[in-house]
Parts: structure tokens; sequence; C-alpha cells
């Protein structure tokens, strides 16, 4: 079907490629031949007067134009399946929808845990894709690529709408063997000390109690850096180590690992975890129903 001059099949055709930069990905994922996705491309190209993409060694390169399009047209593919496509009723009890989620092993084991039992009873069917903190959480959602982020509100942007879950506070923990650990820590012996790092992402982005001693004029001594709150526990039993930690993780881990919590030079800042979800599923009656559940749940802690 065509729509002033534009065949609209071939949205399906340039969201695949702006997504896949490989022409057989692209085919792939959209089960078409080899010809077929060569003969769609051509189409294109001709239609936007742009090559569209240009090879710079192994690696396909989006032209400006393409660029350009990439949003608009993954947002007109999004906008058609929430509102013209998936019309009918949500129902819990009979759905198989899998809902893709980023989210830290914190909230995942503090909170979220709670959730997946709770949908295991009413929504047996209902599955989940847990995946790991972003670098770019506000692009996948962006692209409908997954349903939610839950991060503290630190780490969220405006665009895309979002609600509080629960508040937090950090606290400092070490091992109760550790003979360096005052009752009392000031600021430069906690400095000083060797720390245990969390950082959000593959990029490495400050954490929120870096970014407060940063403003403060202070830097620490990290010795490790991890990706994941649970690897902290037992990099600290056993040394000298420290680290910052949320306080209901660490309730959490004093079940199985031996945790002293000392009392920070100065109380880092609370912090508000919190869930956002894209823009075009605002209206979309399965995440609003997954969205009641998790602050139901939230509201229980």
């Amino acid at each position: 079907m065509r729509f002033k001059g534009l065949d609209l099949n071939l949205l399906v055709v340039l969201d695949a490629l702006l997504t896949a930069r490989n022409l057989t990905a692209a085919a792939s994922s959209i089960n078409l031949s080899q010809p077929a996705m060569s003969a769609a491309v051509a189409r294109l190209r001709n239609y936007f007067n742009d090559e569209l993409f240009t090879m710079s060694g192994r690696e396909r390169v989006l032209t400006p134009r393409a660029e350009t399009l990439a949003p608009a047209v993954r947002g007109a593919l999004l906008h058609i399946q929430c509102s013209i496509i998936s019309w009918d009723p949500f129902n819990p009890a009979q759905s198989n929808r899998r809902f893709r989620i980023i989210l830290s092993d914190f909230a995942t084991l503090v909170f979220f845990e709670k959730v997946v039992e709770r949908v295991a009873r009413e929504a047996p069917a209902v599955s989940f894709e847990l995946r790991p903190l972003d670098n770019d959480p506000d692009e996948l959602l962006r692209r409908g690529d997954v349903d939610f982020v839950i991060l503290p509100e630190f780490f969220m942007s405006s665009a895309h709408p979002r609600a509080a879950l629960f508040d937090e506070t950090f606290v400092c923990v070490g091992c109760p063997t550790n003979k360096q650990l005052p009752r009392q820590l000031t600021f430069e012996r906690y400095v000083s000390m060797k720390h245990i790092a969390f950082r959000v992402g593959g990029a490495q982005m400050p954490s929120i109690e870096e970014q407060f001693l940063l403003e403060h004029g202070l830097k620490r001594r990290v010795e490790i850096v991890v990706q994941a709150f649970s690897m902290i526990p037992p990099m600290v039993s056993g040394t000298a180590r420290i680290a910052t930690m949320p306080f209901r993780l660490v309730q959490h881990f004093k079940k199985t690992f031996p945790l002293r919590i000392i009392e920070l030079p100065r109380p880092l800042p609370t912090f508000t975890e919190a869930v956002q979800w894209p823009t075009l599923h605002n209206s979309d009656p399965a995440s609003i129903w997954m969205r009641q559940i998790m602050l139901q749940e939230a509201s229980r802690m």
C-alpha cells in the first residue's frame, strides 16, 4: 500500500536496516530473502534520493538523512503497534506477555523478586526478561526495545514518564574482623581506605555516592570496580576493604555474609528508586497493569 508515493511496507524494511545496520541480519529479522531485501533497499534509496548508508571499512555507517529517519520510523511503527494492532483488552490471567526490564541486582533482590512472585500467582503465563544496566536506557525506551527501566531517579531523563517506587539510603560496610575500621569514620579516613565501588553500565558512570564526594572535592581510593552490588560482600569479607551499599541490600546479604555497618562521616543523600516506561506505552493496558503491580508492591516495602 502506498501513502504519498511511499510503499508503507518499506518502513518495516527501513527500520530493520537502521537497527541491524547489516543487510543479512535485517533481512533475517523480518523474514525476507537476501534478493528481496536488496531490492527493497534500492527502492528506499530511490524514494529518499539518499544512499542511506555507506561503508567505512567493514562497518556500515548511516548517512545524516538515515540518522534523522531512524527515530521517526521507529516511532511510527511503535505507534501503530500500540494504538492500532494491540487493541485487545488485557487479561492478565490469560496473557503470555513478556516484559523486558532493565534494572540492577539491587532492585532485583530487594524489590522485583516480590513482583515476580505476585505475577506468578495472578498471571502465570506472563514472563520477564531482566536485562543489566545499560549506558543509554533512554534510547532503548525510545525504540521500544524495553518495557521498563528501574533506576534511581538521579539517572533518569525527563524524556519518558516515570513513577517513584521507594526511597533508599546508603551505608558504609566492612568486614567485622577489619581492625582498621574505627567506630566512626572521618572523611580523611574514609577516602584513604581501600574501596570497592559499584558503577553503572559499561561506560562506568560514577555512582551516586561518588558524585556526592566529587561535589565536595573528595576522591576515594577505589581498589576494585564492580558492575553488580552482589559482587561487593564477598570482596569485603575477610579483607580491609570497605564499600558503600544501599541499606536494604546490606540487610539482605547479612544473612549470608559477615558485614559491619559503619557510620559515614556525613550521611549520603537519600535516593529514590523509580520506574520509567516508553511514552508510547503510557496508555497500553498491559503496561498500566504492570505499573500498578510494581507501585503496590513498592508501597508495602
